[in-house]
């Protein structure tokens, strides 16, 4: 027990330390886009008519602090996100990011895992169907549906549906919300009205997660299948259901439940594209905005940090739940306790 919360500690404390080298990545990377918070800002004033100055840009520096060395603006800028969770201002559109984001970040966070706990509610089972059938026609044809899957982008998927809801039913279902609920705060109605329209980017984020964790379970469990340890409980009588429960479909599932933290990244990577097409707006469409449009670096950086301390945090967890539930690094991790 005590290795196993020595593990616990280790993991967090690892945990902790690639959270601040990755705040330290994304500050460097937000110094090193070409201008200043101040000039960028300024210039985006200038082209609404607005005539800038040197002067200007200087007082514009001195006020955001910019004119203080880049470890101490570092510094301040990783203890206000750790100790009083601000993300400070938008660089361009000069709102605070906490409000910015409030509620966005969560709705995408919640598409995300939607779509992921759907590839996995999919692809576990299936997996396993086409790895332990015996009737060769039902493994082909869901390896075809996998490979397509694969080959098929999340975006061209978005637009077939967006093409097919607006020929047969005359709704291209973009958004989030219908007009009548866009803007009214949240109710029963609101919610139910989310929901009906929340299954197309949480489909469309879900079609190549599920076919890469099919194909993903497929080769693992074919490959415990060939293992000695199976065959070892086959000799003993152990046959059918329970053979296949007990033994290679529950080592399978550890290195699916390993890539839990890299699944939801490839799943919120593809966000930003889909709310594109969709016309969504949450944290991704606000990023790629973000980035592609108003270069706003300050805001990027806080929903880049936001998005990586979830897959950090995810991964955590997933190293504990494996350490419990998987006999092989219990023992070593816990001394063979």
């Amino acid at each position: 027990m005590i290795n196993f919360i020595q593990f616990t500690f280790t993991r967090a404390f690892l945990a902790f330390i690639t959270l601040l080298l990755v705040c330290f990545i994304v500050f460097s990377l937000m110094e090193l886009v070409p201008g200043t918070c101040a000039e960028r800002y300024l210039a985006f004033k200038n082209t609404q008519g607005s005539s800038i100055t040197v002067e200007d840009i200087r007082a514009e520096e001195k006020r955001l602090g910019l004119d203080k060395p880049f470890l101490y603006r570092y510094g301040k800028w990783v203890s206000n996100i750790i100790f009083k969770g601000d993300f400070g201002d938008s660089c361009i559109l000069r709102m605070n990011i906490n409000e910015l984001l409030s509620g966005r970040f969560l709705l995408s966070l919640a598409i995300a895992i939607t779509a992921l706990l759907f590839s996995y509610i999919i692809a576990i089972p299936v997996g396993i169907i086409s790895a332990t059938t015996r009737y060769k026609s039902i493994d082909t044809t869901l390896k075809f549906i996998s490979y397509l899957g694969i080959a098929l982008p999340n975006f061209l998927v978005a637009l077939c549906i967006m093409l097919f809801m607006t020929v047969y039913f005359g709704d291209t279902m973009t958004g989030l919300f219908s007009k009548d609920y866009e803007t009214a705060p949240w109710s029963y109605n609101k919610f139910m009205d989310f929901l009906s329209r929340a299954w197309l980017p949480i489909f469309v984020l879900g079609w190549n997660a599920t076919a890469f964790a099919l194909q993903t379970v497929r080769a693992l469990m074919l490959d415990e299948n060939d293992k000695l340890y199976v065959m070892a409980a086959k000799a003993r009588g152990i046959t059918g259901m329970s053979l296949l429960w007990r033994y290679p479909a529950k080592h399978s599932l550890g290195p699916v439940i390993n890539s839990i933290g890299f699944d939801l990244n490839r799943i919120f990577s593809a966000l930003p594209i889909v709310a594109l097409i969709l016309i969504l707006t949450e944290a991704g469409a606000l990023l790629i905005e973000a980035l592609a449009r108003s270069n706003d670096q300050q805001l990027a950086g806080a929903i880049i940090f936001l998005l990586t301390a979830t897959i950090v945090f995810v991964n955590f967890v997933t190293d504990v739940i494996l350490a419990i539930i998987d006999p092989r690094i219990r023992k070593g991790v816990m001394g063979g306790g």
